[in-house]
């Protein structure tokens, strides 16, 4: 939750792709702002999709990665987009963004490095 840059995995033209979307959380929800192109048509299908975000530091080797399975779709109800503060909702992005996108959160996963914890010299 106290993240805003994550990443969305769909399937494009039956490959593959990863993206990076401003997010936030919502309930029990991930959603994001974005504008006509492959984010809302991935959306816009119920697809199952995977979103990841993380928060690493290169110098101390800490940090966390959470991995979220879900469906995401359009939000398109009046009273489900007030209910979301779409205004609140950070873009960085310098196209349009007026179409909103929600990830349910139906599998979960994350692991977290603590400090102290060196990775093995390469051989």
């Amino acid at each position: 939750a106290s993240a805003t840059l994550g990443r969305i995995a769909i399937t494009a033209g039956a490959l593959p792709t990863v993206l990076p979307v401003n997010f936030r959380l919502v309930g029990d929800q991930i959603v994001f702002r974005t504008g006509a192109g492959t984010k809302l048509d991935a959306a816009t299908q119920n697809a199952v999709v995977a979103f990841e975000v993380d928060d690493i530091d290169p110098v101390w080797h800490t940090g966390w990665s959470v991995v979220v399975t879900g469906v995401a779709r359009e939000v398109t109800e009046p009273d489900e987009l007030t209910r979301i503060e779409v205004s609140s909702i950070p873009h960085w992005a310098p196209d349009r963004a007026d179409r909103i996108v929600a990830i349910s959160t139906e599998i979960i996963t994350g692991r977290r490095i603590p400090s102290g914890v060196r990775a093995l010299p390469a051989r």
